[in-house]
């Protein structure tokens, strides 16, 4: 480095910041400026790729500003769903109804998966409960919030299971109920249209 400094002695301090901004993108600076991410990456990188709708990000409506932990431990942001019309499924792992629905929603949710994003909310029942329903009827790739504490369940006005709650494009709850498989592959399919 006594190379460096003699050489900024001669060259004046407009080199020398120069030099030192070759320097330090050659990977010559040290290791807190090769390491660190440009200002404005984290805020701007999605959190999940796959789930982000394409093009500019869409107003997040007031209806997913939420956040959960699901059952395998990960965050979740709904507001990463901005944009595209959801589906969230209320349920309980000891439910009779959830488990009939739950074939079909393991039918056709990965199919919609980047266009009507399926959600499940677990509720009324032990963590271990709702993972072992959610391995029994193969629902592992879609994201199943857990809220054994019914938060989401009052957020939505949710008093029984097996509810569904449709939100449009634009953030409104178009549907709060129940429906069969038929009735909600219907409706899944217009809202991917």
């Amino acid at each position: 480095m006594g190379s460096v400094t003699s050489l900024v002695r001669r060259t004046g301090t407009v080199t020398a910041a120069l030099l030192a901004v070759v320097l330090a993108t050659a990977g010559c600076g040290g290791p807190d400026v090769a390491a660190a991410p440009p200002a404005d990456s984290a805020a701007s990188a999605p959190a999940d790729p796959a789930s982000s709708p394409a093009g500019p990000a869409a107003p997040v409506p007031e209806t997913l500003r939420f956040t959960g932990t699901t059952l395998t431990g990960a965050a979740f942001d709904a507001a990463t769903l901005a944009g595209r019309p959801v589906v969230l499924w209320f349920w309980a792992p000891w439910c009779a109804s959830c488990a009939s629905q739950a074939w079909t929603i393991a039918e056709i949710e990965p199919g919609f998966r980047t266009t009507v994003p399926i959600i499940g909310v677990a509720g009324l029942g032990e963590r271990k409960a709702m993972t072992d329903f959610v391995t029994e009827f193969e629902l592992g790739p879609m994201p199943q919030i857990e809220d054994r504490a019914g938060v989401l369940w009052r957020r939505f006005g949710v008093v029984e299971q097996s509810t569904f709650v449709i939100i449009d494009r634009d953030g409104r709850v178009i549907h709060k109920g129940w429906l069969d498989g038929e009735d909600l592959t219907r409706r899944v399919t217009a809202l991917a249209a």
